[in-house]
């Protein structure tokens, strides 16, 4: 929480904060991971996260989920790999400020290579998902029985000796091949998914750039995979003094996560609820929908955090704008600021106020 609360705190809303630094790390030969789901987050109903970090070669197994898979390279590359219903290939490498989305039930991987490996955070649509009860490509094929394995593929029995007993999960590799020739190999015959599973944010302009800051919005509108996968985000990079306008999301709850910076978030739950907090790097904050809330750079450097959520658009209302369209005697009547103010508030959304 805030050291120093401001007086405008009031009620007993519960914490909205939950530290990745907080959860149990597990570590294996590969690299090592971390999740955060309503068990620990009970706030958290309809979204969890997951940190992970992969060695140079270190792989996240072949596996998938029930769950769509929302993710955002915080440093390093990746190459990611899935296969669609279809048949159809997808392979693409992906470095900090890019981010993937495979929906749920498409089987993936991931393996990092950049010269340190990679980092990278996913998120989830469900509140309750368990990192560690996916569904493992090794796992499975263990608990086939040989000849059944046989018969599916046309080869003997042997060729599966060498099955391993231990799960995989995460584990060292050799490195891929060149991007080119994997994607060559994997694409013969059914070709590619018709629709990337990878957004190159770090590439893209922002929709909004103010002096205190800029926002990049991902959904179904620029990456059409959003429609099915239902994740969308904000990535949002404060300038130290800047604000995340005072606003609220109508559609769906709110899943934050601070990549970068020193932040204070407040919330309104109604009823006379209001909470401020503080958070900084690994942290993850969540609001219900449309519980009106703020973020304000309080440290030295810029803040950058990520608004997730389970739905294909990002929508907000900006208590700014939705002021600046309604009868000026009405809303002075509210908040008795006199109409002047009121008529000179901004009339398109500002989404970031100035420093």
């Amino acid at each position: 929480m805030s050291v120093w609360p401001p007086k405008t705190d009031n009620g007993g809303q519960p914490p909205f904060k939950y530290p990745f630094s907080f959860a149990h790390r597990s570590v294996y030969g590969g690299g090592w991971t971390r999740q955060v789901t309503v068990r620990d987050f009970a706030i958290s109903i309809k979204m969890a996260g997951v940190q992970m970090r992969l060695i140079r070669g270190g792989v996240r197994e072949l596996h998938w989920h029930v769950q769509s898979e929302w993710a955002y390279t915080i440093s390093g590359t990746c190459r990611i790999t899935a296969v669609d219903q279809e048949g159809r290939a997808f392979i693409d490498d992906v470095s900090a400020g890019d981010l993937w989305l495979f929906p749920g039930g498409i089987p993936h991987s991931i393996q990092g290579i950049g010269k340190e490996g990679c980092f990278f955070l996913l998120v989830f649509n469900d509140g309750n998902f368990n990192e560690f009860t996916t569904f493992l490509l090794s796992d499975w094929m263990r608990h086939i029985p040989k000849d059944v394995l046989a018969k599916n593929f046309e080869v003997p029995a042997s060729t599966f000796g060498n099955l391993t007993h231990e799960e995989l999960y995460i584990f060292p590799a050799q490195l891929p091949r060149s991007l080119l020739t994997e994607q060559q190999e994997v694409s013969q015959e059914t070709g590619f998914v018709p629709e990337t599973y990878a957004f190159f944010a770090s590439q893209m302009p922002p929709n909004v750039t103010r002096l205190g800051g800029e926002v990049r919005i991902v959904d179904a509108r620029n990456f059409p995979i959003t429609s099915t996968g239902n994740i969308s985000a904000a990535i949002v990079t404060l300038k130290p003094g800047g604000l995340r306008e005072l606003h609220w999301h109508p559609n769906d709850d709110e899943w934050t996560y601070f990549v970068k910076g020193k932040a204070r978030m407040g919330v309104f739950a109604a009823a006379e609820m209001a909470r401020t907090m503080n958070f900084q790097e690994g942290d993850v904050g969540y609001i219900p929908i449309s519980q009106p809330h703020w973020i304000e750079n309080i440290g030295d450097e810029d803040v950058i955090f990520l608004e997730v959520f389970p739905t294909r658009y990002f929508e907000d209302v900006s208590l700014a704008q939705w002021l600046a369209h309604t009868p000026s005697r009405l809303v002075n009547q509210h908040i008795s600021t006199g109409e002047a103010f009121i008529t000179s508030i901004e009339k398109f959304k500002a989404v970031i106020r100035p420093l």
